[in-house]
């Protein structure tokens, strides 16, 4: 069976931490930021980890 091929959709949105945690950015920072208070675009510019109900499936777009 071929070597399974990593998404580069998914490989461009998440990381994998040397401890193996999956990383992701926070939505809704891209525009519009005028009107959001700057306590909410510092808390959007952080990573985050990603949901364990996703994690299963962004492991396999990323082929890991």
């Amino acid at each position: 069976m071929p070597k399974m091929k990593t998404d580069r959709g998914a490989a461009k949105r998440f990381k994998v931490t040397g401890t193996g945690r999956l990383r992701r950015r926070r939505a809704m920072r891209s525009h519009l930021l005028e009107k959001k208070p700057s306590k909410r675009t510092r808390r959007l510019a952080r990573e985050t980890d990603v949901a364990a109900a996703d994690a299963r499936q962004v492991r396999r777009l990323l082929g890991r």
